[in-house]
Formats: structure tokens, sequence, C-alpha cells
């Protein structure tokens, strides 16, 4: 049979191309990943020059990028719905120092304001009735033209308006084959992958833009789940943390943990770890809490009354009734206001939407296992939202605002007004080429080779909720430090290392200990680094070098000239 180069393009043409041959090591690698195969090989594949895993928006971008610099692509999606938690609740952005936010990151922004300068944008409330706060900046900022407050179903209209006006080819709820004949390698580059409906994605580069680092892991990528022991980095933040409290997220009276108050006998009480506490500073597996980035209503057109889950118990909240008996009433105080009198309602205070302590398999379990993981959040949080609205413990004045909130009727209207993405706050971390440190979040180093920058603050969640000695409960892991500028993201950091994969790129599960991944694991740099690692993709192709040998003077100045912000 006779062999030649099959190029299967988004758009279904044909067409081919003649190889040609170099010397030294960029021809051997050139020849392992753009080797052309046989016509009967091409029969079940889809091919593109990049190919995007995941549906979030880093993979959007990541997208757009690579369409952008006239090269194919295809985004193989396990996602119906695109955009991630920008799409998925989040409406409130993290967005730390606004002005580092450059390129196809700031556009999606932009994009938004377009749409909220629209009469019909506001259906629910008038525009000069929405309060404009946003996290540090104005949520309507008009000399910069830029939303950095909306709607859920706003941001996914946006991500949706950039797959049709780039023409992206997408194939959605397309899951990567994780047994071992899923993905195909030669001589450290991923040839292919294959999906759970049997279908083969075929690229010369590719871009693991999930959330969970399922593409990175198949191809036998090193990474890190849980917290590092402060001595690995040389760091202060990270490993256990107990009796750091930079949060309003902790038990600030005694409160006991037991069904009968004070009696250990009687047994703990629901949502409360048996597990003893390591000490300070050392590592362990645990990772920060995962919630539902909820959006709510308060319009009495457009909310629906939180619903009964099925199994509800009201007795595993019983520690919350503990907490508003002890006079505490910040209930309300992260139902962040974004337009049309919605919330992106977020964790807040020691029991809330965080779902401590059950999330530590998730990363590496079976898509069975975290699908069992995702509902049990799901009945978990809707369980709460049922008792803060009906329970007879929870204080009048508390119950009396609650009957003014529900489900905003209008988003999510596929799922019962649920919101599709659970918050992976953080997953696996891929050990590459150059891991992010405490000091680097923190502005207090130099990187090298910037990709793009962040400059939130180092956010990590509570990971577990223990009986302390003196036998009342608290929670540890909450981590709140500011940086002392706005820092730069190495280019190593979403690089694997050569010999383990040399055509792959992450800027998701990217390299980083996991305090600072605390800082960088923000929506606005997930789209940053998906355009920087599509640069690089395509440049690497351009140049036939891996992304690990391609001349950074060549990236940067790419990124450059697309208006990303690489160093102060």
């Amino acid at each position: 049979m006779k062999t030649v180069s099959l190029f299967i393009c988004p758009n279904k043409h044909l067409t081919f191309s003649k190889v040609s041959f170099f010397s030294g090591v960029s021809a051997l690698f050139f020849l392992l990943v753009f080797a052309p195969v046989t016509v009967a090989q091409q029969s079940s594949t889809r091919r593109a020059d990049v190919i995007v895993y995941g549906g979030n928006s880093s993979a959007v971008i990541a997208a757009v990028q690579v369409k952008k610099m006239g090269k194919s692509v295809i985004i193989v999606s396990p996602d119906t719905h695109l955009g991630g938690l920008s799409a998925g609740g989040l409406g409130f952005t993290d967005t730390g120092n606004k002005e580092v936010i450059g390129g196809l990151s700031r556009e999606f922004y932009q994009r938004l304001y377009r749409h909220y300068q629209t009469k019909e944008a506001w259906k629910w409330q008038k525009q000069e009735e929405y309060g404009n706060k946003g996290q540090g900046t104005p949520a309507i900022d008009g000399t910069n033209r830029t939303m950095w407050i909306f709607e859920p179903h706003a941001a996914e209209q946006v991500f949706e308006d950039f797959v049709g006006d780039y023409k992206l080819t997408i194939y959605r709820n397309e899951w990567l084959d994780r047994s071992a004949k899923g993905i195909q390698k030669q001589s450290g580059s991923i040839r292919s992958f294959r999906t759970l409906s049997g279908q083969v994605y075929e690229g010369k580069m590719f871009i693991d833009a999930t959330y969970e680092g399922d593409l990175m892991a198949a191809a036998g990528v090193k990474y890190h789940v849980g917290r590092e022991a402060n001595s690995v980095y040389n760091e202060k933040w990270n490993g256990v943390q107990a009796g750091v409290f930079q949060h309003g997220h902790y038990f600030k009276t005694n409160i006991s943990p037991y069904k009968t108050p004070g009696d250990p006998k009687s047994g703990l009480l629901p949502e409360v770890s048996t597990t003893k506490l390591g000490e300070n500073g050392t590592g362990d597996n645990k990772i920060q809490a995962y919630c539902f980035r909820m959006c709510l209503s308060n319009h009495p057109d457009n909310r629906v009354a939180f619903p009964k889950p099925d199994g509800y118990d009201p007795a595993r909240y019983e520690l919350l009734a503990r907490v508003f008996a002890s006079g505490w009433r910040e209930t309300f105080d992260k139902y962040d206001a974004i337009p049309n009198r919605k919330t992106d309602t977020n964790n807040h205070g020691p029991f809330s939407t965080d779902y401590l302590g059950k999330n530590y398999d998730y990363p590496d379990a079976t898509y069975q296992r975290r699908k069992q993981i995702i509902k049990e959040h799901e009945l978990y949080q809707k369980g709460l939202m049922y008792f803060l609205a009906n329970d007879s413990r929870v204080p009048a004045d508390v119950h009396e605002q609650m009957q003014q909130w529900g489900l905003a009727k209008d988003e999510f209207t596929d799922n019962g007004h649920w919101p599709h993405q659970l918050y992976i706050r953080e997953a696996r971390r891929m050990l590459g080429m150059f891991v992010m440190k405490e000091a680097d979040a923190l502005g207090k180093t130099t990187v090298p080779q910037p990709i793009g920058m962040g400059s939130y603050a180092l956010d990590a969640h509570n990971a577990q909720r223990y009986v302390k000695a003196d036998g009342f409960v608290q929670n540890e892991g909450d981590i709140g430090v500011h940086p002392d500028k706005p820092y730069s993201i190495a280019y190593g950091s979403i690089l694997p290392k050569e010999n383990e994969c040399n055509n792959l790129l992450v800027p998701v599960c990217l390299s980083s200990s996991h305090i600072a991944y605390g800082s960088i694991r923000m929506e606005p740099v997930f789209m940053i680094l998906g355009q920087s690692a599509a640069t690089a993709a395509v440049l690497s192709i351009d140049n036939k070098v891996s992304p690990q040998r391609l001349p950074y003077q060549k990236l940067s100045t790419v990124l450059l000239a697309d208006k990303q912000r690489l160093t102060l």
C-alpha cells in the first residue's frame, strides 16, 4: 500500500502534503511526530495540527489561538456545555490586578461588556440598578470596555460565539479512553488518542486543558496530587496549616462535634473527620474542597424554590444549626451580586457549600467514581440550601431572607437550574520542566521565560474538618496570602519533561506546588495560559521542534504582539 500524508481537515475536505526531511534532532522529532501514515489507518481518524482536549475556558481560547495562527484544530470536549467554571456559575471573576489580563482572555471580558451594553441583556433589572461591584474593580469598566461580573448563560454564549466566529470544530461528550489502549505514543510523542466512543484523534501537537489532567496522566507525564510538605520547595504556607485562619471560614466559637454535645461516646456528627491531624507543614493526600457555584435569583418571576434532594436528612446539618445557635450570622456574605438580580454564591463560613474531605480520590478516580463524587456534592449542597430555607433550627431572620432566594429559572435550564460544572479547584498538578512555587506566586522571584501573569492571592480552601485536642471542632487548610505584586508564570510550567512527552502542553494542570496553584488557578489565568500554550504549539510545528526546544524569543515575540502581558 502506498503511503501518503493524508490530513482530514475539520471541514472534511482532504488535502495532501509532502514530507520534507531535516537533519539532526529536529529531523528525528519531525519524523516521529509528523510522519505520514497509510490511508487505511486514517479511515476512522479525525486529524488536525493541534488537538485540544477539554471544553472549559482554557480549551476554547487555546483553539481560537491555533485557528488565528492558521493551523487546523479540533476541540475534543468531554463537556456538552462550553466554558467550564467561567460559564458554570463563577461569574464574580477572581481578577486580582486586571491590568495583567491580556490577549484573548481580556477579549472574553470585552465581549461580555458589549453584551451588557444592550438593552436586551437587562431583563430582570435596569442596568442603572445594578451595583457595579467587582473584586477590587468595577464590574462594568467603561474605560477599558470590560465586564468582569456576569451571568452563566451570557458567558456560555460568548464561548459559543468564539466557536462560531472562528469556525472551530468541536466534538462534544467525547471522553478520553483512559485505559492502556487509549493513547498511542511513539518515542515520546503522542500520535493519537481514542475516546470511549471509539473515535481516534490524531495530531501533531496536543493540549490538555482539562481541570483533571487526564490526557497528561495517560501520556505518562509525572504529576502530584495533594499538599506537599513545606520542606519540598522551601515554602511556608503549604501542607497542613492547623490554627491558621486567613478568611472567615472557621469556627469562631467552641462548637461540640458530638451527637450529644461534649460526649465523645455519643459519636461524631456528620461531616466531621475521624482522621488524625498531621503536624503543621507536613504533606498529605488532601486537596482543597470543591463546591458548586450556584446562580441564585431573588426576582419573584425568575426563581425556583430550592428542591428537597433525594435522601435528604436534616441531621447532617446539625453542626450548622449549632453554629447558628452560637450567634453566627454571615450566611449571605458571599451572595455576590451579578446582573439581573442574581448571585454567584460561593462558600462562606465554618459550614457552608464546600464539601470538606469528600474529594481526595477525585483526581485519579474512574469516570464512574467521579460521577458518584459529583452527585454526592450535589446532594450535600442541595440539602444544605433546603435546610437553610425550611428547617426550624435556622434562625427566623435567616429563614425569612432565604425565602427571598431560589435557583435562577433562566440558568442551567437543561439541568434543573443546577450548574453543569463542579468547581474542581485543584486536581492533578504536573511535575514539569519548571515548578511554580510559593515565592514565585508571591512576586518575590524572577521566573524564566514568562508566558503570562497572575496576581490573585494564594487562595486555598479548607481541606478537612477535624476534632481538636480540646474536643471542639475546627476546619483546616484555608489560606489567603496576597502577593507583593503581580507575578509572571514560567513557560516551563506548562511543559512536561521532554523525555516524558515532547508534543503536549498543559495550561490548566500545570506544574506548580499546591499553594502556588492557589493563585494560578483562576479562570482569567487559565485563558491566558491556554492562548500561550496554543501559540507555543503552533510555533513548534512551524519550527519543527518540540515545545521544549522552541526558542523563547520566537514565542515571546508572538505573545507580545497578541497583547499578552508577560512582565510588569
